[in-house]
């Protein structure tokens, strides 16, 4: 096991806050001392199915606790998800059923596995033991907290001064969300700053089966790929970890300048010193790009297919087309008598979206093109001639050559 000072150059890098640092740093002694790996708490509550790069910066600092030697403890929320955290959220998280959260549990651990050792992990589901409570075991653990500490919480207090509702099962959640820490014997968690508070709770319930309370570790929201928002699914402004190489790549490189230095810190290995090298006044911030791509391509599909994305997308930049285009059929019953048929049709026909409403949108903001010119597609009612072979792009990164059948 690396030492005490190894680990914490390490540990630290992107990280917001370690608390108490103190105890943090003791309990890495006592682990290199006695050779007793850290148990290292992630809980995830499976609200959606798709993990993007906001949710591996976590994921990220949990795998480097497991390098290290440590033990990653991921806790599958499906009883949480039925209460929805509240942390840094102005509303009541929509309701979710038991099927919706275990046809979303299904998909999570496979995505999380492309950053997580799961053969050295352990993963447990919090229902496994709320799922066996009674309604006194629940009034037990309510004792625990007071009313003015649930409500001095910022996103509490923030929706009392605004006469918004706080319900009395958002209470609940950071008291559940601690107790998983009692279960599992969570030396440390790791979480987003705005979960600090829930965090904290189980050093409160701990010592009720004398443990020694954990250390909360917390990390920056990654911005989106707007820079600004946080990254998120319902904002547009995601990249997701199951996303094609090409499609991660060119993601990246539409990325703002400005939160480049986080991206890099958060979603990469790359020495500090290397990234203010890239990132240097008077350099072309393209080529930063260029390295952070293929640096964030290769953790989740190789580097073969990193340098490729990246070639690609010189060749698109280029004007020029991939050197495989990916083929799709198109049955012959799907044109007229004179073999055209109406440009959205065949747009949604060939899978480039997913449906003609959208193939409309794309056309009218001059992103469809056809054939070996590039004859452009502007008005959704034009009507496309189709023979074998012709190719037919969609924005900048979708493309596909028809076979007639």
């Amino acid at each position: 096991m690396l030492d005490v000072q190894g680990q914490l150059e390490i540990l630290r890098r992107g990280v917001e806050q370690i608390v108490p640092e103190g105890e943090f740093v003791k309990k890495l002694e006592r682990s290199v001392r006695e050779n007793r790996p850290l148990r290292v708490k992630y809980g995830i509550d499976p609200t959606g199915i798709d993990v993007h790069l906001g949710h591996t910066v976590p994921l990220r600092k949990l795998r480097q606790f497991q390098d290290l030697g440590h033990t990653a403890v991921i806790i599958i929320g499906n009883y949480t998800a039925l209460v929805g955290d509240p942390s840094g959220r102005d509303e009541t998280r929509s309701a979710l059923t038991k099927d919706q959260v275990a046809e979303n549990a299904r998909d999570y651990l496979k995505q999380v596995g492309r950053i997580i050792d799961l053969e050295r992990a352990e993963v447990h589901h919090n229902g496994d033991w709320f799922g066996k409570w009674e309604f006194l075991d629940v009034l037990d653990l309510m004792r625990r907290m007071t009313l003015g500490q649930i409500s001095a919480r910022e996103d509490f207090a923030k929706r009392i001064a605004a006469e918004k509702p706080v319900y009395l099962h958002e209470c609940l959640y950071p008291l559940m969300q601690g107790w998983d820490s009692v279960e599992i014997n969570a030396d440390v968690e790791l979480g987003g700053t705005e979960q600090l508070f829930s965090l904290m709770v189980a050093r409160q319930l701990q010592p009720l089966r004398e443990q020694d309370p954990q250390v909360a570790m917390t990390m920056p929201i990654l911005v989106g790929t707007d820079g600004t928002r946080r990254m998120g699914k319902s904002l547009g402004n995601y990249i997701g970890v199951a996303e094609s190489a090409q499609d991660q790549f060119g993601k990246v490189m539409s990325v703002p300048d400005e939160p480049m230095a986080q991206y890099f810190t958060l979603l990469t290995d790359l020495p500090e010193a290397r990234i203010k090298e890239l990132l240097a006044p008077g350099t072309n911030p393209r080529d930063a790009k260029e390295v952070l791509g293929k640096a964030v391509v290769a953790q989740y599909h190789g580097d073969e297919a990193a340098e490729e994305a990246a070639a690609a997308f010189r060749r698109r930049s280029a004007g020029e087309d991939p050197l495989e285009i990916p083929i799709a059929y198109l049955s012959a019953d799907k044109l007229d008598a004179d073999g055209r048929i109406l440009a959205p049709n065949l747009i949604k026909e060939l899978g480039l979206e997913s449906s003609t409403s959208n193939a409309r949108r794309v056309i009218e903001g001059g992103g469809v093109n056809v054939g070996p010119r590039r004859e452009p597609i502007s008005d959704v009612r034009a009507m496309v001639s189709v023979s074998d072979g012709l190719i037919v792009r969609v924005g900048k990164r979708k493309i596909a050559e028809i076979r007639l059948v």
